[in-house]
């Protein structure tokens, strides 16, 4: 079986620390969002590992070749036209067999051998508050009638996720070569759910699978999220000299700490300096140096220097200040 992982996407939501750091590598409860990704695919027999890079690719290689033992083939995404277009990039000059797709820029927490015993085609999806902002599924039991990427009017609340399974890749591959091929685009881009959708056109059966496990990291706000909900449920506890910890939280090898107290909610990277701080429900990359500061809901990038100042304060009665 082959897994692709698409992980050349910009993460403009991300910046300013997708400007120097692939999306994928971002921190999130003690390892890059792509370590998560490959971390819960291990168990599966893995043939081939296909990864979809963009202009940061040197990045992920290098991390990847480091930390893992996948057989690995890149795929260089040289124009940001879309996911399906991505997805073609990976198979394009690919050999038939099984194909797993999962995106690199979400965690998921998924049964993954359930999901592939499921049948021969079978979709990701979960149910969301907020449809619009996703390509959503109509279906009939498990058989998925219809798929519509971001609709104005969502014909149901079951949001595609992000997993997909094939057992065949050949009629995935035709679908995006025509798409591409005749240029059908939604929002200017190749759409792998335009793709989906010509499969049940040609007859193929798709169906869905429950996810219970969906973690967005594609904006600050739910990269913190994430980084929650992770330490809530893997954190360990480890000491640090010079700080008082309020678990969950993750510290990194080789950290020093003077006057600190950390979390609840804080994952810390390598070789962080802290002093005289206090910070909660943030995360620090590696190499940071943080003095004098009270942080909270951040995201601090690797290698930063950050430092604040306390105040003094001669306030009478009755009086309001903020500093």
């Amino acid at each position: 079986m082959k897994v692709l992982i698409p992980v050349a996407g910009a993460g403009t939501r991300l910046r300013p620390h997708t400007h120097t750091t692939p999306k994928t590598l971002l921190m999130v409860a003690g390892k890059p969002i792509l370590g998560h990704i490959l971390d819960t695919i291990k168990p599966l027999q893995v043939d081939e590992l296909i990864l979809v890079v963009g202009e940061k690719g040197d990045k992920i290689r290098e991390y990847v070749d480091k930390n893992y033992r996948f057989k690995v083939k890149y795929a260089v995404q040289k124009e940001p036209l879309g996911l399906g277009h991505a997805v073609y990039t990976g198979i394009h000059d690919e050999k038939n067999g099984e194909l797993l797709i999962i995106l690199g820029d979400t965690i998921f927490e998924a049964d993954y051998r359930g999901l592939i015993e499921k049948g021969d085609y079978v979709i990701g999806v979960k149910e969301v508050k907020d449809p619009k902002r996703f390509g959503i599924i109509e279906f009939e039991g498990d058989r998925i009638t219809r798929v519509i990427e971001k609709p104005e009017h969502p014909p149901s609340n079951y949001a595609i996720v992000g997993i997909y399974y094939f057992s065949s890749l050949s009629p995935l591959r035709d679908a995006l070569s025509e798409i591409i091929r005749k240029d059908i685009r939604t929002k200017n881009e190749y759409q792998l759910t335009d793709a989906l959708a010509l499969l049940i056109e040609r007859g193929y059966e798709l169906l869905k699978f429950s996810i219970d496990g969906w973690y967005d990291c594609g904006k600050v706000e739910t990269l913190l999220e994430t980084n929650r909900h992770l330490l809530e449920k893997y954190h360990k506890i480890r000491k640090l000299k010079g700080a008082i910890l309020i678990p969950p939280v993750y510290i990194g090898e080789d950290c020093k700490a003077e006057n600190a107290v950390i979390g609840p909610y804080v994952s810390v990277g390598d070789g962080v300096e802290i002093k005289n701080s206090i910070i909660r429900n943030s995360i620090v990359n590696s190499s940071s140096v943080i003095e004098d500061l009270l942080l909270e809901d951040s995201v601090i990038g690797e290698g930063a220097r950050i430092k604040g100042s306390f105040h003094r304060v001669n306030l009478g009665d009755s009086s309001e200040i903020k500093l």
